[in-house]
């Protein structure tokens, strides 16, 4: 019996053997005989090391050489605080020993403490705001600062929109649905939803690809608000892209596009090719389904927002949008060309005061809400964008860390490790929506709760109440500089921008006549 087992050992050992050379012959081979890449040709099979080191270097790099504060997009100290804030693990968002945030860095964030903060008894609730109230007929109650960005199904999947549906319903803040329309997994949590109306009218759209008034009353029994995309951070002046491996049958019915083929959005909206024709859409949107209607887009320059803000208050603030959405060019959950990614639109940093600074100047700021967007997933990031002057702020990001992202830069390709960005049912099985949901919740929660610490601790009673005078950037030189006195507060002046417009108009009637 031994020796029988020995010889069967020694046969499977050979066999191996002589397969494994058979390999190794194909592989040089080829090697030898392709001519795309020069590394092989000189160095056959060996070279094939080389290639597969290359492809996981990103991998050895995320767990064993990087730093806590050295990676990108977002560091390891950043995704540990968002798993330790969506789990709910004791003493979550607690260190010690000290803080390795460096504070000195250009750019780090610092805080005004006050000398007298907020005891627990003056505390209040964070008061919810209303988006829409006296514009339309069904104004929409936000209750949560912190709020779940734009994320299409088809980008993310069935059990990652079901998870952040019913995590967002538990917290209280709103479901963004992207630009992939309104799918059954976005409302079966009963999360409040804003439908964003992106460039190619998926799930709002007719037989044509143009802007179904029917479809969007029926939607408008659905969601709480719709919101007029022109551009995201990731990649503003490109349409959106879906690859065909990824527009399943049921994608296809939601997008109303062929399954199977590559979803792409145009680069603007067809029917919207200025300030105008941009704002008539608001309004003609916002009369037909009764619902509060917004803007996204990422800035690029000033002369944009400043136009939106003269030619509304030209033409009445019923053509206003009720809300405005900035994204940084530094954000982006979804795939997108490197030279956009890398190169194209203001940071968060500088979008977002100047927009803040418009609405203040024009006297718009009550009228017009503020929703910070781009790389804001720490209650910190959220703070200072609540300084600055946004009302609310949207984050992708830190809510696909909340459902286990682990930052594997696979979203476009289908193959994403935790479930969140592919449509394999093998690698969804690992998403459990029974889980994930409540750890959405937990983050958001979190995020807020945080959020009114920071704002207790500089001396205000709630978040809503935070100013630029309570926060300070540190410098070039090490030194730090407040808000305030980095982007002083304009003053409101709608009727010098009033005039200026008349006078720019007059010349132009004069000569009509």
């Amino acid at each position: 019996m031994d020796e029988a087992v020995r010889i069967l050992s020694v046969g499977v050992g050979t066999l191996l053997a002589i397969v494994l050379a058979a390999v190794i012959v194909f592989w040089f081979i080829e090697d030898v005989t392709q001519k795309k890449h020069a590394v092989l040709r000189n160095y056959p099979v060996i070279g094939r090391l080389r290639y597969f080191f290359e492809k996981q270097g990103e991998y050895f790099r995320q767990y064993f050489f990087a730093g806590d504060r050295d990676e990108m997009p977002f560091n390891r100290a950043t995704r540990a605080w968002v798993y330790r804030v969506a789990k709910k693990e004791d003493g979550s968002g607690i260190i010690g020993f000290g803080s390795t945030y460096d504070l000195k860095a250009p750019g780090a964030i610092l805080f005004v403490n006050a000398a007298f903060p907020v005891q627990e008894w003056e505390k209040h609730a964070t008061p919810p705001l209303m988006i829409g109230e006296g514009w339309c007929e069904q104004p929409f109650l936000a209750r949560s600062i912190v709020n779940v960005s734009g994320m299409s199904f088809g980008a993310i999947s069935k059990p990652a929109v079901q998870a952040l549906s019913r995590g967002a319903a538990e917290a209280g803040c709103w479901l963004d649905t992207g630009e992939g329309g309104l799918s059954p997994y976005h409302v079966e949590g009963g999360a409040d939803v804003i439908m964003q109306i992106g460039t190619a009218k998926y799930g709002i759209r007719d037989a044509e690809g143009k802007f179904s008034a029917e479809r969007a009353k029926e939607l408008a029994k659905s969601v709480k608000a719709f919101e007029i995309k022109l551009s995201q951070g990731a990649k503003p002046g490109k349409g959106g892209v879906l690859p065909g491996g990824k527009v399943t049958e049921e994608i296809s019915r939601i997008r109303g596009i062929p399954a199977g083929e590559d979803s792409i959005s145009p680069n603007r909206h067809r029917d919207a090719a200025n300030i105008v024709e941009l704002l008539d859409q608001v309004a003609m949107v916002r009369s037909v389904t009764g619902r509060p209607v917004g803007i996204k887009t990422a800035i690029g320059g000033w002369r944009f927002l400043n136009e939106l803000a003269d030619d509304v208050l030209k033409r009445g603030l019923g053509y206003a949008p009720d809300f405005l959405v900035i994204d940084g060019g530094e954000g982006g959950s979804g795939a997108a060309p490197q030279a956009l990614f890398d190169h194209m639109s203001l940071s968060i940093e500088e979008a977002l005061p100047r927009a803040a600074d418009v609405l203040y100047e024009s006297g718009l700021k009550d009228r017009i809400r503020l929703v910070a967007s781009g790389k804001l997933v720490t209650s910190a990031r959220a703070a200072w964008a609540l300084c600055v002057g946004a009302d609310f702020v949207n984050t992708a990001r830190g809510f696909m860390f909340s459902l286990g992202c682990i930052q594997a830069l696979r979203c476009h390709t289908n193959t994403c490790p935790t479930g969140i960005t592919t449509h394999n049912p093998r690698l969804q099985r690992g998403l459990v929506v029974e889980e994930k949901w409540q750890r959405v919740a937990n983050y958001a929660q979190g995020m807020n709760k945080d959020i009114e610490m920071i704002a207790h601790s500089c001396g205000v009673e709630h978040p809503r109440l935070l100013r630029r005078e309570h926060c300070r950037i540190v410098q070039a030189n090490g030194a730090t500089a407040a808000l305030n006195m980095l982007y002083p507060y304009p003053r409101e002046n709608a009727p010098a921008r009033l005039a200026k417009i008349a006078a720019r108009v007059a010349p132009a009637a004069v000569s009509a006549d």
